[in-house]
């Protein structure tokens, strides 16, 4: 199987991450896109919003429910921390010896890849695919390593999520059915009834 490693922190998933997830999968070729879930970015300094792992992996399995092609990952959480791509790729790799794997990741993190430990290990050995991010336009990239992926852009974050629960406003529409609910019923993100 072919399989298209997207991952990050989902605090929380939103509807931008799964219609890239759903993207790739359909339209790229990917037998399936895992969804995985990072413990802790060694390369974010500020981690004060970052809710505790069960309740984003809870969020990832409400969002992601069973839609085909898309599965939930959180083998991260049982890895030594800080968690680092190249570590979780090798893992996969000695697991899963029938698969392949890419890795896809949006042009904000493709600027800083070469600070990513084991970074050309990853591009020889599994190769990345690059999407655009809205502020972080990508240029030509001459490596046949990078495969650059025209996904639909859509310019949500986590961050904005955040401040917008936390200021009080109605994030329904910008996260996947269920999600908003969740985060409501466990007053996540400072949500206030």
């Amino acid at each position: 199987m072919r399989i298209g490693l997207l991952g990050g922190s989902f605090n929380p998933i939103h509807i931008g991450h799964l219609m890239l997830a759903s993207y790739m999968q359909q339209y790229v070729g990917f037998d399936e896109v895992w969804l995985m879930l990072s413990p802790l970015n060694p390369l974010k300094v500020d981690t004060a919003d970052l809710i505790p792992d069960i309740r984003r992996l809870q969020m990832l399995d409400i969002a992601i429910g069973d839609a085909k092609g898309l599965v939930v990952n959180d083998i991260e959480l049982s890895m030594p921390r800080p968690s680092y791509t190249i570590n979780t790729l090798r893992y996969l790799s000695k697991k899963y010896q029938r698969h392949t794997f890419k890795l896809i990741i949006g042009s904000d993190n493709w600027k800083i890849f070469s600070q990513w430990k084991d970074s050309e290990e990853i591009l020889d050995d599994y190769g990345v695919m690059v999407y655009p991010r809205p502020g972080y336009p990508l240029g030509t990239v001459y490596d046949d390593r990078v495969e650059i992926v025209k996904a639909p852009v859509t310019d949500i974050s986590s961050t904005f999520i955040r401040q917008g629960i936390a200021r009080g406003r109605d994030m329904r529409y910008f996260l996947p059915v269920g999600v908003y609910d969740y985060i409501k019923t466990n007053n996540l993100y400072g949500y206030k009834a």
